[in-house]
């Protein structure tokens, strides 16, 4: 197995655990089944351990996910009511490859785009050739990486947005995580604006 397959099985045998097939609704073997074809697509290849398994939200709906990540034994939270989270979707140009898991290539939480407001956070991350995550790829980096929220930063995830163009974001709120929404216009200085470098499916890692 390549190093990034490897990763690729870690990280599925975490969401197993953490109860992803109940989330689906089927078997932790049929769930494992669906990212077979992907996590056996990377043996051959070079792209290392920087990567993210990521379950789209036809698999697992992303409502039910935060309370699904913890730190230090702290299960992460919202206030917020679950059609307010199923609302923020995924704008053009960051919709997910098709297939039930896709990866993200080189996630990082957006130090260099920390306290500045998602509108400007999102100029400078397209004229730096970068790609914002959206709210699936936030919620799996708080679940596979949840130490970054402790040593790096919270963060704003402006590849998704609600209708009244709210962007969901992720921040270390009474010792553990939380899934909040900020403003367009709002800027923090906890808050970083993630990215990636590319996004992945399948089909023999067609580039997004």
């Amino acid at each position: 197995m390549s190093i990034a397959s490897q990763e690729a099985l870690k990280q599925l045998d975490r969401i197993v655990a953490l109860g992803y097939p109940d989330v689906a609704d089927m078997s932790a073997e049929a769930f494992r089944a669906l990212a077979r074809p992907l996590i056996s697509a990377l043996d051959n290849s070079d792209l290392g351990s920087n990567i993210l398994l990521v379950p789209t939200r036809e698999l697992v709906s992303p409502e039910s996910l935060i309370s699904r990540t913890s730190i230090n034994r702290m299960a992460g939270f919202t206030t917020m009511p679950p059609r307010d989270i199923a609302s923020f979707l995924p704008q053009d140009g960051f919709e997910p490859p098709e297939g039930p898991f896709y990866l993200v290539i080189d996630p990082h939480t957006g130090t260099a785009y920390v306290n500045r407001e998602p509108d400007v956070a999102r100029k400078l991350i397209d004229s730096d050739e970068r790609l914002p995550l959206t709210l699936e790829e936030g919620l799996a980096i708080a679940t596979q990486h949840p130490d970054w929220l402790v040593e790096k930063n919270g963060f704003n995830l402006l590849g998704s947005r609600s209708a009244d163009g709210r962007a969901p974001s992720i921040w270390m709120s009474q010792n553990a995580p939380r899934l909040g929404a900020v403003w367009p216009n709002s800027r923090h200085t906890w808050l970083g604006n993630a990215y990636c470098r590319s996004r992945c499916g399948v089909s023999l890692f067609h580039w997004a």
